[in-house]
């Protein structure tokens, strides 16, 4: 069936069925972003499991720092997985539907994650902020059992509070056409198809954001407030290069997530369109998880010199 399925109650039609629209209207684009999505799919998955591949080979990175970076990269091949390869398939499928179950599947997924990664990234402020302000107490300040407990904390987080929001909108029913004005199953785009007064669901959502995206980012706010504090106090210039390029890497993805993150959900009504909502959602979906492996391996001495290290190593060399 080419279009939404429903079913009636009363004087409604029931969805159970959604169809995708964003791309309608680019039919003959369609190929070339599937190209491009595919190049930037593969790029990020593959970036992400090298850097996985390095900590692990590198005793030199098993510290706390690369721990977190771990957890980053496992969670961004799951994050972009969530949302692009349905997405390749619908730009050369002429049927772009999903059953109400699939679209729930993928906004659980999709939200964990996205507050998982909040969490995540406020948890390697905090290591930063350690390293930096106490480097003499670091190693007792975040030994193993600490990195564990921040990091269950941040999964946990992301699992409990998005798994009962979402289990929330899937109890309510949805009507109308079943048509999403975008390219995967973000939440206000398919709150909008409830039948029901959804102004609760609003505040709901409102409240969660400012909770989970403000208190992240206070806290990462307030770590570098220290941090820089800290650096401005090394006499020397070379000290104040070396304490800084330890955290710019995890700065610059603090400032692409959270940006767009805080662009995204806290933006006034008026100012959200269906397109500026796509091409922002393009952004944190595809191209910030595609500049992630980027950005901790070109800005990152370690990560290039493990690098350097693996792809260095000569196998008939050691057998011989």
């Amino acid at each position: 069936m080419s279009g939404s399925e429903s079913t009636m109650s009363g004087n409604q039609s029931l969805c159970t069925r959604f169809t995708f629209v964003a791309f309608s209207s680019l039919a003959e684009l369609q190929p070339v972003l599937f190209l491009v999505f595919l190049i930037l799919y593969l790029f990020t998955v593959g970036g992400n499991l090298i850097i996985i591949c390095l900590v692990g080979l590198t005793p030199s990175l098993h510290t706390p720092m690369y721990f977190f970076l771990v957890n980053l990269s496992f969670l961004e091949v799951c994050y972009i997985t969530s949302v692009v390869p349905l997405m390749l398939v619908h730009l050369l499928a002429e049927t772009k539907t999903i059953s109400v179950g699939g679209c729930a599947a993928q906004m659980y997924v999709f939200t964990i994650l996205g507050l998982t990664e909040c969490c995540l990234l406020a948890a390697m402020a905090y290591d930063r902020f350690v390293a930096i302000c106490y480097p003499l107490h670091y190693t007792l300040r975040m030994g193993p059992r600490v990195c564990l407990k921040l990091a269950a904390a941040s999964w946990t987080t992301g699992v409990v509070v998005e798994s009962a929001q979402i289990t929330w909108i899937f109890t309510l029913p949805f009507c109308g056409t079943g048509k999403i004005q975008h390219f995967f199953c973000d939440v206000m785009p398919v709150v909008k198809l409830v039948c029901v007064d959804i102004s609760h669901i609003k505040i709901m959502f409102f409240a969660v954001s400012v909770l989970f995206i403000m208190s992240p980012s206070f806290l990462i706010l307030c770590s570098y407030m220290r941090i820089l504090a800290t650096i401005f106090r090394i006499p020397s210039a070379a000290g104040r290069r070396k304490a800084f390029s330890t955290c710019s890497s995890h700065l610059l993805v603090v400032s692409l997530f959270f940006g767009t993150a805080l662009f995204t959900y806290l933006q006034p009504k008026v100012a959200h369109t269906p397109e500026t909502d796509k091409a922002t959602a393009l952004m944190y979906t595809v191209v910030t998880p595609a500049l992630n492996p980027v950005i901790y391996t070109l800005r990152n001495k370690e990560v290039k010199e493990a690098f350097q290290r693996v792809t260095q190593r000569n196998p008939l060399r050691q057998t011989a």
